[in-house]
């Protein structure tokens, strides 16, 4: 499957654009539209670059969720894009979340799961809160 303009839109909604460097509530250097890999102090991109990183972290989630070989909606795969976008696939690959999944696409105990995913630097964040909500909003359309 492919992340449709919805997921593209709702990354970006949450991601606000940045084009110098910049440590994120997790103390990971950041730049573009919450790009990390490879991000170090001092770095600057243009929009078109931070615009190519975002396709490439898109692609990437689009990878993990394929792989992961579950019979999801074209809501549900968006959603997680959003979600493995935002959490890592080292993360999601080794979630809870993942594993609900895989034994069952529509139990509704998923929506639990992400509500966990809520903390930078052990803080609860209420763009993380927000957007989990917006997340589960569409995995469950």
């Amino acid at each position: 499957m492919k992340a449709t303009n919805y997921a593209l839109l709702l990354i970006k909604s949450f991601e606000q654009l940045r084009l110098n460097s910049y440590l994120c509530p997790a103390g990971v250097w950041t730049i573009g539209y919450g790009h990390t890999a490879g991000v170090h102090q001092g770095m600057q991109i243009t929009e078109k670059k931070a615009d190519e990183l975002l396709q490439q972290d898109i692609r990437n989630a689009e990878h993990c969720i394929n792989q992961m070989g579950a019979d999801l909606t074209q809501e549900q795969f968006d959603a997680l894009i959003s979600f493995v976008f935002n959490i890592g696939a080292r993360g999601f690959n080794v979630s809870t979340i993942r594993k609900k999944i895989l034994k069952g696409p529509n139990d509704p105990s998923i929506a639990d799961e992400f509500r966990r995913w809520i903390y930078a630097g052990n803080q609860k964040l209420p763009g993380l809160i927000k957007r989990r909500e917006q997340e589960i909003k569409l995995y469950y359309s």
